[in-house]
């Protein structure tokens, strides 16, 4: 996905959705490719609980990979969270945290 939004600090501070519309965190900083200009990764905060359950991030974020990203507008939309969170071993880089 090649869109990176001119202004990339206008992505702090707007929610994540899933696109079925669970609320995943709000983004807090960005994963950045300074030679290649591009946003890797999004650091998320103020995580969904209910998604985040697992004690060992003791309320560390997320980051979670740009190419995720289905929808930069109000909020942003990503791909479905859910089962990746819950089979975390499937796909080792995809959530960090």
């Amino acid at each position: 996905m090649d869109d990176t939004p001119q202004e990339i600090t206008s992505l702090v501070g707007r929610e994540v959705y899933s696109n079925n519309g669970v609320f995943v965190g709000e983004v807090e900083d960005l994963r950045l490719n300074v030679d290649g200009q591009t946003v890797t990764g999004l650091a998320l905060g103020d995580l969904n609980n209910q998604l985040f359950t697992d004690a060992s991030r003791g309320g560390q974020g997320v980051i979670v990979p740009y190419r995720w990203v289905r929808a930069v507008g109000d909020v942003i939309l990503i791909n479905d969270v859910v089962e990746r969170v819950r089979k975390p071993d499937e796909e080792e880089d995809e959530l960090i945290a």
